[in-house]
């Protein structure tokens, strides 16, 4: 690890390099409870679990420091629509992996940064992998917001499996299945895995 010193005002501040178990993990998921015959008016939800010093291995290594939430909005003239035409798991999907580059947009900083997900739709999506056949401007606004990001740090994402026990995508879903139901989500220290 690189250490520097540096002498300000009589005081040593020691600077060190990002360790890699302090990098920043970002887990999305989305959520609809109805998937079938989706419209606009159909709920579905979306959830985001930041975590600082996560190994990935599923075990709830790190320290959550954000947990975002919130149901797809549908309506072109809400102020946060973000291009879903239809509430639906795959709109949710989208919408959660966009509210996490958002997020990172506005927390600002530049240490490397992977997101995970159980969405290879939305992760391949996001990065231009895959062209979309359907939620085309919500498709091209998260690959907009991908492409930005990418541009002001180190960003990575990666599967994970779903509903496998994995601590922080667990998490995720239970945010955006809160959230797509309307109720709040449980508090960290009250919740288990597999708990929606």
């Amino acid at each position: 690890m690189l250490r520097v010193i540096l002498r300000l005002l009589g005081t040593d501040i020691v600077a060190r390099e990002t360790p890699l178990s302090e990098r920043c993990t970002l887990y999305f998921d989305g959520s609809c409870q109805d998937n079938r015959n989706v419209t606009a008016e159909t709920p579905a939800g979306w959830g985001v679990v930041v975590v600082e010093g996560d190994t990935g291995l599923g075990k709830g290594d790190g320290r959550v420091i954000n947990e975002l939430s919130g149901l797809v909005i549908t309506a072109p003239t809400d102020t946060n629509w973000l291009g879903a035409e239809v509430g639906s798991n795959n709109t949710a999907e989208l919408s959660a992996l966009a509210h996490a580059l958002r997020w990172l947009l506005s927390e600002g900083g530049d240490i490397p940064t992977v997101i995970r997900g159980d969405s290879q739709y939305a992760l391949k999506i996001s990065t231009g992998e895959w062209t979309a056949k359907a939620n085309k401007k919500l498709a091209e606004r998260v690959q907009s917001l991908w492409r930005e990001v990418s541009g002001l740090r180190e960003l990575s994402g990666e599967h994970v499996r779903a509903h496998r026990g994995h601590r922080w995508n667990e998490r995720a879903d239970h945010l955006a299945w809160r959230a797509g139901i309307g109720e709040n989500p449980l508090p960290l220290q009250f919740w288990k895995p597999g708990m929606r």
